[in-house]
């Protein structure tokens, strides 16, 4: 009598983490995965991979691919001795690093790297509104989105919403061509940049065009609600009282807003009073709202910025009698 083997096609797709991390260098995870399950037949095309063979045998896969896909999301990463862990029912062994927010595009992790920083950190797991301000470089911005990041990963909130005020640092783009877009993006590019750094070049395109991630002017932010979600505003200094007002008020249920600001880098006409000044002295007092104040000591730049910081606080301190940092 010969024993019938019930053989099952299943279809896994990899949602969570970045496939080109998960196949490794030259599909070195895939080609692992197969000499592993040697008894299925497993083919990989794009973020789906195919399985064929023996019900119990492929449901075991589907928990080790699960189990992997969730850690290479986590980790930004994904080795051979992962893999072999999961397969051997142990825990993988991620890299162990205190005060790590969330592991970058490479694994690397991203942690504070100054005690604001830190308290930037702290304060978010504690208020619902949080002030960061400080001079250029020192990592208010990054350390936000971040925190955004962690956020979104661990589906603590649904998106990531990041605006600036479209204000021109001391020079006259003039007419810019293109669609909507295209005209923003000059404005954006910091926060383009620090998320280049967290998610992966794919699954960063796929979030933003599905709106997990949106980026905006914040003359865009009026009229919303924003629920669900980390809202950051940089670059807060060079907003009116009038659209700080506006962008405060957006916050719906189960929101943070991170604002942070420069308050050395006003943009604004001389006759214009920054919102973001205002605002610190009228909330200073409120309940939920916290307000993380970064040094020169914080800059985690070059260490060429603090020397050239300190240059141009001593320039306009002997000229003009006050201290202006210009940003690097």
């Amino acid at each position: 009598m010969t024993n019938f083997v019930l053989m099952i096609e299943k279809h896994i797709v990899i949602e969570d983490a970045d496939p080109v991390a998960f196949y490794g260098v030259n599909n070195s995870n895939l080609q692992l995965f197969k000499a592993l399950f040697s008894k299925l037949r497993i083919v990989a095309r794009g973020n789906v991979i195919k399985v064929l063979g023996d019900e119990d045998e492929t449901a075991r896969f589907e928990d080790v691919v699960r189990k992997a896909e969730a850690y290479c999301a986590g980790y930004n990463s994904l080795k051979e001795e992962n893999i072999i862990d999961i397969v051997n029912g142990q825990a993988p062994s991620g890299e162990k690093t205190d005060n790590v927010i969330v592991y970058g595009v490479t694994g690397r992790p991203i942690i504070p790297r100054s005690a604001n920083q830190l308290k930037l950190v702290g304060a978010y797991s504690t208020n619902d509104m949080i002030f960061s301000i400080g001079p250029a470089g020192s990592g208010k911005t990054y350390t936000a989105i971040a925190l955004a990041v962690r956020a979104l990963k661990n589906r603590e909130v649904k998106r990531i919403v990041l605006c600036r005020p479209a204000v021109e640092a001391g020079e006259k783009l003039g007419f810019l061509p293109g669609d909507m877009r295209e005209k923003i993006d000059p404005y954006l590019q910091p926060l383009y940049d620090a998320l280049q750094d967290m998610i992966p070049t794919g699954k960063l395109k796929e979030m933003m065009d599905l709106n997990i991630i949106q980026i905006a002017p914040l003359a865009f932010m009026r009229g919303r609600t924003l629920n669900d979600a980390v809202v950051i505003l940089d670059e807060a200094q060079n907003t009116t009282p009038q659209q700080i007002k506006m962008f405060l008020t957006r916050m719906g249920w189960n929101t943070k807003m991170i604002i942070t600001g420069d308050l050395t880098q006003i943009d604004l006409p001389p006759t214009q009073t920054s919102g973001l000044i205002q605002a610190l002295d009228i909330l200073k007092d409120v309940e939920g709202i916290s307000t993380i104040r970064m040094t020169k000591k914080d800059i985690v730049r070059h260490k060429l910025v603090t020397r050239i910081v300190d240059a141009y606080d001593s320039y306009d301190r002997k000229h003009h009698g006050t201290e202006k940092t210009t940003e690097i």
